[in-house]
């Protein structure tokens, strides 16, 4: 699995106060499990685009950068429970496929 810094970021804070599951995301990223390909020195052009785009959604830079992400690696397939990737679209008007697929 792909991902970047703020993504890591957000899922360690998010996950505060489960005993363990910042370790556990960490240990992830040690592992080789989650790769950390993205870098936003070279994306930020991408990334404040999208900040701009989609402020009235109150998007986040982890939400940004996955945007920028999908278009560098040409792929629509998020890992996700935010909502607002139902909206968002990548390559101009493609949109995201958000797993787990919720019914």
């Amino acid at each position: 699995m792909i991902t970047c810094e703020a993504v890591i970021a957000e899922s360690c804070y998010l996950l505060r106060r489960l005993k363990g599951a910042s370790e556990a995301v960490m240990e992830n990223v040690a592992a080789g499990i989650f790769e950390i390909p993205f870098q936003l020195s070279g994306a930020t052009s991408g990334v404040r685009e999208y900040l701009r785009k989609y402020r009235d959604r109150r998007i986040d830079l982890a939400g940004a950068c996955l945007i920028s992400m999908a278009e560098e690696f040409a792929t629509g397939e998020v890992l996700t429970l935010d909502r607002d990737f139902d909206f968002y679209r990548w390559s101009r008007n493609k949109p995201f496929r958000r797993l787990p697929e919720t019914g």
